[in-house]
């Protein structure tokens, strides 16, 4: 099939002419290609993970490794997602230290965690998270708190969760 511009495009969801490899704090959302409950499940209110669960933890976390001028705050994993905040710094001095802008830090996220979860399932080269992601540009502190708490707490309300199967549509098998 030809690319017809007019039928293949992509509606961007970033800010409009917004860089995001500037400092600030970003509020990331990451979805599991078809809402897949792959994580764990949520038990009286909190996340158990499974094996990938544990592999998207330590791939999260493992991030600033990567990318010295990223700072992690608030993460949870949910059964098919993810919530995290991203703070990106720029280096001090006459010559800024080089930044990644987070496309690409989520980019890398996806791919770290995909091959390692694909390696443990037998499933090389399977897609494991949704194309895009949602991410929010946070402005001032209030803002941060309200979004870190949102975060902690999204466990507690899974059974209302626009992401649980469960909730979208009945019938379907509970991810927990």
């Amino acid at each position: 099939m030809r690319f017809d511009p007019d039928k293949h495009h992509r509606r961007s969801i970033r800010l409009k002419g917004y860089d995001y490899s500037q400092a600030g704090a970003y509020f990331v959302t990451i979805c599991t290609k078809a809402r897949g409950c792959l994580f764990g499940e949520i038990i009286d209110g909190e996340m158990v993970l499974n094996p990938f669960g544990e592999v998207v933890q330590a791939c999260w976390d493992d991030l600033p490794r990567h990318y010295p001028h990223v700072e992690l705050d608030a993460f949870v994993i949910m059964p098919n997602h993810a919530h995290g905040i991203i703070m990106i710094s720029v280096g001090a001095g006459f010559k800024p230290a080089p930044t990644h802008g987070l496309p690409e830090i989520i980019r890398a996220f996806k791919t770290f965690s995909s091959r390692r979860i694909n390696d443990l399932r037998d499933m090389s080269g399977v897609p494991l998270w949704q194309r895009n992601y949602y991410e929010h540009v946070i402005r001032n502190e209030e803002s941060l708190n309200t979004i870190r708490r949102y975060i902690i707490e999204n466990p507690l309300r899974w059974a209302d969760d626009p992401e649980n199967p469960a909730s979208i549509t009945q019938g379907n098998a509970p991810c927990h």
